[in-house]
């Protein structure tokens, strides 16, 4: 059975980061990530905004993530990508899997867990209607069109005025496709004000506020949707062949289920999965404040037998 000092679950902002700070604490890591590839999220955002803070420059998030991972190359910590945390236990252990490793169990002194946030798809709004192709969240889709090339629609009504819904109305628009509308079911936007100038102002894409997409249409793909505007309760039907949907993120913390309520103070949550972040910046501060926190309480717990 192997063993560490700090398991970090999530190779985000956040575990990258909890990462370096506990190695850089004398700490042995462990960093296992599920996809291939470390950066959570951060490759597939190629619009800018990222590092102001951390960097002091106005990077894309691709840029931010190869920032980080060179940063991480730097450490004694051990990256174990393509590998899935399948549960952990009271016990201070993990069970992993991985198509290199295979299934193995691992222990630890300390858990970081940085596994970040799932979106909330369709079937989990009350919007009725049939299912067709063409529904996608903000997500799926920049990693459809930024990672693989793919494109998505032609006409698209997106649903949610947040940061997510924003950004992927402008680059839908600047890539020659129509967005029919932004869907907020808000008296505002919660979007960053530079997004909403660029969506409303510069491209002017149509803000619906105080709406809501209530039904489907469509056999086969998406052929329209009914907004409600929830004033009136007046209905519009928007011909479209695509839906995104942006309207919330929950955060991933299903793995510490078996460890019950109130969580032991052995697990550490940083970043989205502990609060969804606007930015970025605040991510990997969160993160590195846990990695730290982890060393800390290891170099504690061995002060406390060196005393016995």
């Amino acid at each position: 059975m192997e063993h560490c000092d700090v398991l970090v679950v999530g190779g985000g902002a956040a575990g990258m980061a909890a990462a370096c700070a506990a190695a850089n604490c004398g700490a042995t890591v462990v960093l296992a990530e599920r996809e291939d590839a470390l950066g959570g999220v951060l490759p597939q955002c190629l619009h800018h905004g990222f590092g102001l803070v951390q960097f002091g420059a106005d990077l894309t998030g691709a840029e931010y993530a190869r920032r980080v991972v060179a940063e991480l190359a730097d450490t004694p910590v051990r990256i174990l990508a393509g590998t899935t945390v399948l549960s952990v236990h009271p016990d201070h252990s993990a069970l992993l899997s991985g198509a290199k490793t295979g299934l193995f169990r691992l222990t630890f002194r300390q858990l970081v867990l940085a596994s970040g946030c799932r979106e909330t798809p369709v079937g989990a709004l009350p919007v009725v209607g049939t299912r067709p192709a063409g529904i996608f969240t903000a997500g799926e889709a920049q990693r459809l069109v930024n990672l693989e090339g793919r494109r998505v629609g032609n006409t698209i009504v997106i649903l949610g005025g947040g940061d997510i819904g924003l950004v992927m109305a402008q680059q839908l628009t600047r890539n020659g496709c129509r967005v029919a509308a932004v869907v907020e079911q808000r008296a505002f936007c919660g979007g960053q004000p530079r997004h909403q100038k660029a969506c409303f102002e510069q491209l002017g894409i149509p803000l619906l506020l105080r709406a809501t997409v209530t039904e489907v249409h469509g056999r086969g793909r998406v052929s329209a949707v009914t907004v409600r505007h929830l004033d009136t309760g007046a209905e519009e039907i928007l011909p479209c062949d695509t839906l995104l949907t942006a309207v919330g993120l929950v955060p991933e913390r299903e793995l510490l289920r078996p460890l019950g309520t109130p969580l032991p103070g052995w697990v550490h949550l940083c970043g989205n999965c502990e609060h969804v972040h606007r930015i970025v910046d605040t991510v990997t501060a969160q993160g590195e404040a846990a990695g730290h926190t982890a060393a800390l309480q290891i170099g504690q717990t061995f002060n406390a037998q060196s005393e016995l």
